[in-house]
C-alpha cells in the first residue's frame, strides 16, 4: 500500500510517500516554518509525488497529523489530505500528534511506559500516556505542568515530545527516574526523523488496535477539534499574565 503522508502540525511542513510493502521511505520533503504552510504544502506534494514518480490517482491511502499542534497548520494538512482524497476517491486517515510521537517506541518496546508531552505554553502542556501494548492509560488533554506530573511520574516511563524537558525538569525526587528523555523541539534539524516517526505510526496501526481505536474516525471530526483548539489557545492568549502589574 502507498500512503501519502502530509504532517503541517508543529513548526514544519513535510510530506513523505511510503510503502507498507518495503516498509520502506519512498521520497520525503520537509521544509521548517512557523508561518507559511498554506502556500508551501501543495508544491511540495507535488515535488515529492513527480520524485516518486506516482500521481494521486496511484497513492492508495492519505495520512494526516490531525493534532495537537498549530491550529493554522493542522487546518492546511487536514484541508489538503481531505481535498485530495476527495478528487482521487482514496481513503484518508487522520494520525494524533501524541500518537505519532508515541508509535516508534512502542513499536520498539510495548512493555514500558510513554508519556507524550508537547509545549501549549502558558506552562500547560498537551498530555497522553500509554502503558504496555499501547493501551492509553491517560487520553488526550491539556493540563498544567503540575498535573502531568502527577499523572506522568509513575514507575519509570520515557517521554517523548516538545515538552519532554519540561516534565523531566520537574521531575519529583521520590519517583523513579524516566527511562529515556527524548525532546524534539526543533523539528526543522530533525525532519527526516519526525517523518521517519509519523510514518512508523502509519504502519503500527495493524499491530497496536488500542491505538488506532482512538483516532478520529473521520477528518471532519478532526477539523473540530481543530476549532475546538484553537478555542482554547485564544483563551490562554487571552488570559493576564502572572507577571502583569
Amino acid at each position: 500500500m502507498r500512503v501519502l503522508a502530509i504532517d503541517t502540525a508543529l513548526e514544519a511542513c513535510s510530506a513523505a510517500v511510503l510503502d507498507t510493502e518495503r516498509a520502506d521511505i519512498i521520497v520525503h520533503e520537509s521544509r521548517a516554518m512557523v508561518r507559511g504552510h498554506a502556500e508551501a504544502l501543495i508544491p511540495l506534494i507535488a515535488r515529492v509525488l513527480e520524485r516518486a514518480r506516482l500521481t494521486f490517482s496511484e497513492i492508495d491511502r492519505i495520512a494526516v497529523t490531525t493534532g495537537p499542534g498549530s491550529f493554522t497548520g493542522l487546518r492546511v494538512g487536514i484541508s489538503a489530505a481531505r481535498g485530495i482524497a476527495l478528487a482521487a476517491g482514496k481513503p484518508a486517515v487522520g494520525l494524533s500528534t501524541l500518537a505519532a510521537f508515541a508509535a516508534p517506541f512502542i513499536a520498539a518496546d510495548d512493555t514500558l511506559p510513554v508519556v507524550v508531552a508537547i509545549d501549549a505554553r502558558h506552562d500547560h502542556v498537551y498530555l497522553q500516556v500509554f502503558g504496555p501494548g499501547g493501551r492509553t492509560l491517560v487520553t488526550p488533554r491539556v493540563v498544567p505542568l503540575r498535573e502531568a506530573l502527577r499523572a506522568a511520574a509513575t514507575g519509570a516511563p520515557r517521554l517523548v515530545g516538545t515538552a519532554a524537558n519540561m516534565l523531566a525538569a520537574a521531575w519529583p525526587a521520590c519517583v523513579p527516574a524516566p527511562a529515556a528523555v527524548t525532546m524534539d523541539d526543533d523539528i526543522g534539524h530533525h525532519l527526516v526523523d519526525r517523518m521517519d516517526e509519523f510514518l512508523q505510526r502509519v504502519l503500527v496501526l495493524r499491530q497496536h488496535g488500542a491505538l488506532l481505536a482512538q483516532e478520529p474516525p473521520d477528518l471532519r471530526q478532526a477539523a473540530e477539534i481543530c476549532r475546538e483548539a484553537e478555542k482554547l489557545e485564544r483563551a490562554h492568549d487571552a488570559r493576564p499574565s502572572l507577571a502583569s502589574p
